[in-house]
C-alpha cells in the first residue's frame, strides 16, 4: 500500500495559472512561487468583490480519536467530487502547523487520493506565511522588552507583561523562561514564557482581517502588558504596528494550489481550534465565495471546537452565512468512544458502537442549535461491517440528517460522489437558517457557561480566582461584547481528555482568561490545556528524512 507522500510524490500536477484560469483568475493576478504555488494579489480581490456569493459548505467531524476520523481528507474528497460532477467549486483550507508535523499528528495535506499538492511545500514552509507571523510577533516582544530597557516611558510594570514570543514548534521547554539574565545591558530580569506560532494573537488577527487597513487597526490594538496603574499597553503606543504590518505584507495574501485531481484550493492560515480559534483566513473564504457556485471550507477537531469558533467567532465578525454543515465520523472512533481499545477496533462490536454513537449524537445536537441542514458522513474502513454501517446510518436518519458513505481516501473524487450528492440535495431542498448560539451582550462568563453546558454539556463551571479577576478587568475596559474563544482539549467534550463519548455531570474549570483585543475575543483556558505543546517520546522528525536527489520521505 502506497503511503500519502508516495501518492502525492508521483501526482502529475498542472501549472499554478492553469488552476488559477478554472476560476476565471488571469495570469497577472497571481504572485508566483515556483511552478505550482502562487498568491492571489489585492488585485484579483478588489475585481471580485462584486461577484455573486457561492454556497458555504462546512466540514466538521467528531471529537478525535488515535483511531482517526479523516476531517481535511474528506473535505478534500468532496471538493475532487463536486468537480466529477461538474461543478465550479473551490476548497478554503487552513495551513499545516510545523509543530504537529514533527510532533505526533503528521502532516495535514488530506490523505489516500484525497490530497492538496505540492504536500512536502505545504506541510514544510509553503510559501512563508507562519514564518512571517512569528517575525512579526517576536518583533513586538523585541519592542516590548527594549522599551522597558530603555527608560520605560510608558510605565509598563514587567510583572504584568501578557505578551508573549512564539516558535512554530512543539518546544515544552520554552514554555516558561526567565529573560533578561546577564549584565545591566541584557534587559531587566523578569519571566517570560512561549506559545506555538498557530496560537499567536497574530495569526488569529491575520485570519480574521479584511484588508490591510483592517490588520494595522487589528495589529495595534493588542495588548501587549499593564502599566503600573494598571493601564492596558498596546502595540500602538510602542509604535510597533508598521513595521509587523510591513513583515505581514504577503502573508495576507491567500495561497492558491491545487488537489491531486486539480480542484482549486486557496489554503491560508492556520490557528489551531483547541487553543485558538482554528479557521482558515476570512479574507480566503470571503474571495473563495466570489471565485466558485461551491466553497468547501474545515474547522479544526471536533464540532465542539472548530465548528462552535466557526460559527460564534468567525461568521459573526465577517457575517458569513453557512448554508450546510459535513459532520464527519467512522465506526472505528465510534467504537473507541465506546469503550474498545485501539488494538481491537477492526473487529465488529455493535454494542460499543451503540456505546459511543452517543458523541456522534451530540455533534448533531450541537450543530442544530446554529440551525444549518447536516449530512453526517462515516470515512470508511474496509474493516467496518455491513451491520455496523447500516446501524449508524439508521442512527443519522432518525436524527434527520442526511447520510452518506465516504471512500475518497482510496478511491478520491470517485469515492465522494454520493457525499457530494447529499449535500447537492441539502443545499437544493433544506433551508439554513444561520445564527449564533448567543448574543453579543451577555457577559463573558455568560457566554462560557452557555458554550460549557449547550455545547460541551456540562452541569457547571469553575472559575480560578485569577480567571475571575481578569474576566471583571476585561469587561471594565470595554471588552464585555466580544465572542468567547474556548481553549478545551479536543479529545473530549468535557475539559478531561480522558472523558470519551458523552460525558455528563462534570464541572467545566476555568484556569486563566485574557482577552485578545486585536482579534476581538477572549479566551478561556480550561483544565490542563497548553498554547505551547510539547513533542511525544517517539516524535515524527525521527521517521522524517532527505535524500540526495531531494525527495523526502517519512513526512506522512
Amino acid at each position: 500500500m502506497k503511503t500519502d507522500i508516495q501518492i502525492a510524490q508521483e501526482a502529475q500536477m498542472l501549472p499554478i495559472q492553469e488552476i488559477a484560469s478554472q476560476l476565471q483568475i488571469a495570469p497577472e493576478e497571481l504572485e508566483l512561487y515556483g511552478k505550482y504555488k502562487a498568491k492571489l494579489s489585492d488585485e484579483l480581490m478588489e475585481r471580485v468583490k462584486d461577484n455573486p456569493k457561492g454556497k458555504l459548505i462546512l466540514v466538521t467531524a467528531i471529537n478525535p480519536t488515535p483511531a482517526g476520523e479523516g476531517k481535511t481528507t474528506t473535505s478534500i474528497g468532496l471538493g475532487q467530487a463536486f468537480g466529477r460532477l461538474g461543478k465550479k467549486a473551490v476548497l478554503a483550507l487552513r495551513e499545516p502547523s510545523l509543530g504537529p508535523c514533527f510532533g505526533i499528528k503528521g502532516g495535514a495535506a488530506g490523505g489516500g487520493y484525497a490530497q492538496v499538492v505540492p504536500m512536502e511545500d505545504l506541510n514544510l514552509h509553503f510559501t512563508g506565511d507562519f514564518h512571517a507571523i512569528t517575525s512579526a510577533n517576536n518583533l513586538l516582544a523585541a519592542l516590548l522588552d527594549n522599551h522597558i530597557q530603555q527608560g520605560n516611558a510608558l510605565g509598563i510594570d514587567p510583572r504584568q507583561v501578557v505578551w508573549k514570543r512564539c516558535l512554530d514548534m512543539n518546544d515544552r521547554s520554552l514554555r516558561n523562561i526567565v529573560v533578561g539574565l546577564g549584565s545591566k545591558m541584557d534587559g531587566m530580569v523578569r519571566e517570560d514564557h512561549f506559545v506555538i506560532t498557530v496560537a499567536s494573537e497574530i495569526m488569529a488577527v491575520l485570519c480574521l482581517a479584511d484588508d490591510m487597513e483592517d490588520l494595522k487597526k487589528r495589529l495595534g490594538r493588542m495588548i501587549v502588558a499593564y502599566s503600573f496603574e494598571g493601564k492596558p499597553i498596546t502595540a500602538e503606543d510602542l509604535q510597533a504596528t508598521g513595521a509587523m504590518a510591513a513583515l505581514l505584507k504577503d502573508a495576507l495574501k491567500p495561497n492558491l494550489i491545487q488537489t491531486l485531481e486539480h480542484t482549486p484550493a486557496i489554503v491560508h492560515g492556520g490557528p489551531f481550534a483547541n487553543i485558538a480559534h482554528g479557521c482558515n483566513s476570512v479574507r480566503a473564504t470571503k474571495t473563495a465565495l466570489k471565485l466558485a457556485d461551491y466553497v468547501i471550507t474545515e474547522a479544526g477537531f471536533g464540532a465542539d471546537l472548530g465548528a462552535e469558533k466557526f460559527f460564534d467567532i468567525k461568521c459573526r465578525m465577517a457575517g458569513l452565512q453557512p448554508d450546510a454543515v459535513v459532520l464527519v465520523a467512522t465506526i472505528r472512533a465510534l467504537k473507541y468512544n465506546g469503550g474498545v481499545p485501539k488494538t481491537v477496533l477492526e473487529q465488529e462490536n455493535l454494542e460499543a458502537l451503540k456505546s459511543g454513537i452517543a458523541n456522534l449524537e451530540k455533534h448533531i445536537e450541537n450543530l442544530k442549535h446554529y440551525g444549518v441542514p447536516v449530512v453526517v458522513t462515516l470515512n470508511s474502513f474496509l474493516t467496518d461491517s455491513e451491520a455496523e454501517t447500516a446501524y449508524v446510518e439508521q442512527f443519522c436518519r432518525q436524527h434527520g440528517c442526511e447520510f452518506a458513505l465516504s471512500r475518497v481516501w482510496e478511491q478520491g473524487g470517485a469515492g465522494g460522489i454520493a457525499l457530494a450528492e447529499k449535500v447537492l440535495y441539502t443545499l437544493e431542498e433544506k433551508e439554513s437558517r444561520f445564527h449564533t448560539l448567543y448574543e453579543d451582550s451577555l457577559g463573558i462568563k455568560e457566554k462560557i457557561e452557555k458554550i460549557a453546558k449547550e455545547i460541551y454539556g456540562a452541569a457547571g463551571v469553575t472559575y480560578a480566582p485569577a480567571a475571575s479577576k481578569e474576566i471583571r478587568r476585561i469587561e471594565e475596559l470595554g471588552m464585555k461584547e466580544f465572542p468567547v474563544c474556548m481553549a478545551k482539549t479536543q479529545y473530549s467534550l468535557s475539559d478531561d481528555p480522558n472523558k470519551l463519548g458523552r460525558p455528563d455531570g462534570f464541572t467545566l474549570q476555568v484556569r486563566e482568561v485574557y482577552a485578545s483585543a486585536g482579534a476581538g475575543f477572549v479566551v478561556a483556558i480550561t483544565g490542563a490545556i497548553m498554547t505551547m505543546p510539547g513533542l511525544p517520546k517517539v516524535p515524527a522528525a525521527n521517521s522524517i528524512d532527505v535524500d540526495e536527489s531531494g525527495v523526502i520521505t517519512g513526512l506522512f
